[in-house]
């Protein structure tokens, strides 16, 4: 069950790592950014932290049995964060759309508040585990908003 999990988080995680690298990943050196915005190489360390305690947290609240309708909702939940995980970065840095991804990161905020809820219904330390990642989906979150409102409008 942790293999799978690993697998469906690092599928999610390999998709955001291919949009953001290559020459797209100048697009964030090159935005106005707000002065609490972080240096570019610090995602990519504290994306492969939260990538990992949300696939241990995915295999906590499996193993307390797939048959449970606590469990289902809460993967279910999972799986759906982490549909919108994925999609972030081809919108924000492949497609270059980056109002269209602080719509879109807002909702993976809303979704990732209700799976943390779900996980610690099923477990207290994967719920524990999760909320690390939303705080950082939250800040993400704000960073992005702050980029698009210093958009020049079209």
């Amino acid at each position: 069950m942790l293999g799978g999990a690993a697998a469906l988080v690092g599928a999610a995680a390999a998709v955001g790592g291919l949009a953001a690298s290559g020459a797209r990943t100048e697009l964030y050196e090159e935005l106005d950014r707000p002065g609490w915005a972080p240096p570019a190489e610090v995602f990519g360390p504290v994306w492969t932290v939260l990538y990992g305690t949300m696939a241990v947290a995915a295999w906590l609240v499996a193993r307390e049995g797939p048959g449970r309708s606590e469990t289902r909702l809460a993967l279910g939940l999972f799986g759906a964060q982490l549909v919108l995980n994925a999609a972030w970065a081809p919108i924000f840095f492949g497609a270059g759309a980056v109002s269209a991804a602080a719509i879109e990161i807002v909702a993976l905020a809303v979704v990732l508040a209700a799976t943390v809820a779900a996980f610690w219904r099923v477990s207290r330390p994967a719920g524990a585990l999760m909320v690390p990642y939303l705080v950082w989906v939250v800040f993400a979150a704000a960073l992005n908003i702050e980029i698009a409102r210093a958009l020049p409008v079209r």
